[in-house]
């Protein structure tokens, strides 16, 4: 399913506003001309824009903007002049005006690798996609606030993102983010891998997508109750992980807290494990963030926690995050002490400190949204940004700029 913007002639609109229903997706708007778009992205949010290919409904400031938001665009031309209008502008997801939805459907669900921009023609690999772990000590550090306002930030950066929740002992990023948890979205996600039915088309009918300007991602949410946690076997996570990984960009994965290893409790080496998953999860991360809480409790169970997390984790791979650091809790230069307690008794040199910031966070809980929608300029979600974009994504190639270059204006010689 999609968020569909339209701008498009009117006997053009109603021959495929139907169709396009029909396969599941929602019209967020039907505009008149590429101006009224431009205007509206921020405010409707649509993943993909379809236009008719004529100067009136196809503009470059429209396709600039979609680029820089991540939005698909896809443009219906009626005739030769308007497919070399499209072309000028560097666009090449177009289609020919008289198309039917089943031929616009595979470039609305991206299925069908298309150029972008001129130039770019070389053939797209399978892709593995950036895996991000978020575990924390037990006594609610703030693993799932973490977890999905990562994958806000990194959505918000433009690319397209997963977040699974992979709690043992009971979800709460549905509840979170106002979604449905019914039916878990990971625990269907292992069945169907577990029978090798886990494709594309399966993934996107699980996944539920939370959706906002700019920063919109899916989500396969956890168990509605810890009792059902024996769906969640190691060997299951890691090929529904696996699947997933190869559909996004980037995966962030709400782990669980504990990291007893249970198998030495039992005899029965065959038997499902409680925290197999958590150790699935972890196993399979390119960084795993820790999450701890800023204060002598707080950092007591972090130092414990982390002692057994490099015990299967490569410290380069762990970030310590301490969250919720304030004075009231460790007298003055908060930081400093932290800082000072994780070096002295967990050689933790490096860590990242997010402020105590209660009225974005209940901001958040309340409207059961990101920070970036429901805070987007408090203390905390700015600090949650800056980790995202320093320590997670890639360093941005340089922005080429279209048009003319003016050679720099020289100043006469005065004698």
């Amino acid at each position: 399913m999609a968020r569909l913007a339209l701008a498009l002639d009117p006997g053009t609109e109603d021959r495929l506003l139907a169709d396009a229903v029909e396969h599941g997706h929602v019209v967020v708007a039907r505009l008149v001309s590429w101006r009224d778009v431009l205007e509206n992205l921020d405010v409707l949010g649509p993943e993909v824009v379809l236009v008719g290919a004529g100067r009136d409904t196809l503009g470059a400031e429209l396709l600039t903007a979609c680029d820089d938001r991540g939005i698909r665009l896809i443009a219906l031309a009626a005739g030769d002049a308007e497919r070399a209008h499209a072309a000028q502008l560097g666009l090449h997801e177009v289609v020919d005006r008289s198309a039917s939805w089943r031929e616009i459907e595979p470039l609305v669900r991206g299925g069908v690798p298309v150029p972008t921009r001129i130039g770019d023609t070389s053939p797209r690999e399978p892709r593995t996609a950036s895996t991000i772990a978020v575990w924390g000590p037990a006594g609610a550090p703030g693993r799932t606030t973490i977890a999905v306002n990562l994958a806000a930030e990194i959505a918000a950066a433009g690319h397209s993102v997963a977040l699974v929740d992979a709690d043992p002992y009971g979800g709460t990023v549905a509840p979170s983010l106002g979604l449905l948890d019914e039916a878990p979205g990971l625990a269907s996600a292992c069945r169907l891998a577990a029978g090798g039915a886990l494709d594309r088309a399966e993934l996107e009918r699980i996944a539920q997508r939370y959706s906002a300007p700019r920063a919109s991602f899916d989500v396969f949410t956890g168990l509605v109750g810890p009792s059902r946690w024996p769906e969640l076997a190691a060997d299951r996570v890691s090929a529904a992980l696996e699947a997933i990984r190869g559909w996004v960009e980037y995966v962030v994965i709400d782990t669980g807290f504990s990291l007893e290893r249970d198998e030495e409790l039992t005899s029965d080496q065959f038997a499902p494990r409680r925290n197999a998953a958590t150790f699935a999860s972890l196993t399979v991360a390119d960084r795993v963030v820790a999450v701890g809480l800023a204060d002598p409790v707080g950092l007591s169970r972090l130092l414990r926690g982390h002692g057994d997390l490099i015990d299967f984790v490569e410290p380069e791979r762990i970030d310590v995050m301490v969250n919720r650091v304030r004075t009231r809790a460790l007298g003055i230069d908060a930081h400093a002490q932290v800082r000072q307690t994780l070096r002295r008794f967990g050689g933790i040199t490096d860590s990242v400190m997010l402020p105590h910031d209660g009225r974005a966070a209940d901001a958040a809980i309340l409207t059961a949204r990101t920070l970036r929608d429901a805070a987007p300029r408090s203390p905390l979600r700015t600090a949650v940004r800056d980790y995202a974009l320093e320590r997670l994504l890639p360093v941005p190639e340089p922005v080429r700029r279209r048009g003319f270059a003016f050679a720099p204006m020289r100043r006469a010689a005065t004698g």
